[in-house]
């Protein structure tokens, strides 16, 4: 996605139950989803009685760069969290996982979601004597669980999830168990993977395989699932509704290695560069993508299309933050740190720029103009997505409606803004005709402004304060 800056899914999640390698694999588990949340990490232990933790800001290897803090996190059960925070949330007490003690119990929690009536519930618990520590919707799961008169912590957090409206998967640390839970509408993904005689459970499959975990299955939407000794106890506590798996799964967000709502995601970003090259054909001499997101619709664009795949930008994977302002004399300064033409490639060709979305259009524009500058003879570029018209609200973090470009520009205007030869958007029913699930089962409300949930007016304002 070349507006990355602009567009961010808010965390991953990761657990192990029965391993007295838990805070390692932990830590290799989080690596792998390290995609999902680059700016905080975290990870909870618990065994013999004792509960551990260790959370900071940065990137996973940053937060856990000095061994000894690994090696205190001794224990056979394990959560961990890795994080993007939305503007305004970004400090130490939102870095997950939450740690609790109530009625001398500990309980841990690592979320990925957003829930859609966080302030009313917040407000509630708050006037029945409730003190939060956090600006975070997460910790509202600890304030119902905690507050529920059932007796153990998997009834009491059942009770809990019955309160909560939005997106959620979550996974829970008892000092003897792991529970993890799925909104009744499956929004984020969650799957669960055996590994030698204990669990996992992850955001993505990815996870699974760095430590040599075997995937069972998804954790199903509306499922609260309990790891412990005695085995596997799964309920459905809550009331079935339809599905709404986030399409953005498929389109950007899981890697590409992953398997996600049942489907690999390779294979359906393959279908849909092969569905736009049939919608939107381009007489030119080569494919390129925008690394790396992008590639595989590429690759499927130029198998239906017969137009030859080349390399025709180079992403440096090792960029950090900058401080040099663009200002001092370096127009474009962010993209050209990221990307590079190959000129070789792009020179006196007409190629066809493969991307997966265009949210405010500003670096698309600064890619075109340095794929230009590299002696492109035409670019038409075209979007294995269709517009994006509408914020999301259940677990990404996306600019305000008037900041999307497609909800300010028709498609002739846009491309006439990015000075583009042509531009071409995947259609909506072409893009859901993809995965093999049925239609229906996914939401698109950001390419639609139809939601799935009802979304308070203030909401807008409060997205802004989600983790």
């Amino acid at each position: 996605m070349t507006d990355s800056k602009m567009i961010h899914d808010k965390c991953g999640v990761f657990g192990v139950f029965g391993s007295q390698r838990a805070a390692e694999l932990t830590y290799l588990g989080l690596y792998a989803l390290q995609h999902r949340g680059q700016e905080s990490a975290g990870i909870v232990t618990a065994g013999n009685g004792n509960v551990h933790i260790y959370k900071g800001m940065g990137e996973v290897n940053e937060v856990f760069a000095d061994n000894r803090h690994l090696n205190r996190l001794s224990g056979s059960i394990a959560i961990g969290h890795t994080r993007y925070s939305t503007t305004g949330a970004s400090s130490l007490i939102n870095i997950q996982p939450f740690l609790i003690t109530n009625r001398s119990q500990k309980l841990a929690i690592g979320h990925n979601g957003n829930l859609t009536n966080s302030y009313e519930l917040r407000r509630k618990l708050e006037m029945a004597g409730s003190i939060f520590q956090t600006t975070s919707d997460t910790e509202i799961f600890l304030h119902l669980a905690s507050s529920s008169p059932k007796r153990t912590w998997f009834n009491r957090i059942c009770d809990g999830l019955k309160q909560v409206k939005g997106s959620y998967s979550v996974v829970f640390l008892t000092e003897d168990s792991i529970i993890a839970a799925r909104d009744p509408q499956g929004f984020r993904p969650l799957c669960l993977g055996k590994y030698r005689r204990g669990y996992v459970v992850a955001s993505e499959t990815c996870a699974f395989d760095i430590i040599g975990a075997k995937y069972v299955r998804e954790i199903e939407p509306g499922e609260v699932l309990e790891i412990s000794t005695k085995g596997l106890r799964s309920v459905f506590p809550l009331k079935k509704q339809h599905h709404a798996f986030c399409i953005f799964e498929y389109i950007y967000f899981a890697r590409p290695d992953s398997k996600v709502f049942g489907e690999n995601v390779d294979k359906i970003r393959r279908r849909l560069g092969r569905q736009l090259a049939i919608e939107h054909p381009a007489d030119a001499d080569i494919v390129i993508g925008i690394p790396d997101s992008a590639n595989t619709a590429a690759l499927g664009y130029s198998e239906q299309s017969g137009i030859r795949f080349e390399i025709g930008l180079i992403r440096n994977h090792y960029v950090g933050r900058t401080f040099i302002d663009p200002d001092q004399g370096i127009r474009d300064l962010d993209v050209k740190i990221k990307f590079n033409p190959v000129k070789g490639v792009l020179e006196g060709r007409r190629v066809v720029v493969v991307d997966d979305s265009i949210v405010r259009g500003t670096t698309s524009m600064k890619l075109v103009k340095m794929i230009r500058s590299a002696g492109a003879k035409e670019i038409h570029l075209r979007i294995s997505a269709p517009p994006i018209i509408s914020p999301c609200f259940f677990g990404i973090d996306m600019p305000t409606r008037r900041e999307l470009i497609a909800s300010e520009m028709t498609v002739p205007e846009i491309e006439k803004y990015l000075e583009v030869d042509s531009l071409g958007y995947l259609s909506v029913d072409g893009m859901l005709s993809m995965p093999s699930l049925p239609n229906g089962s996914f939401c698109v409300s950001c390419f639609t402004g139809k939601y799935p949930l009802k979304i308070p007016a203030m909401n807008d304002k409060l997205r802004l304060e989600k983790v």
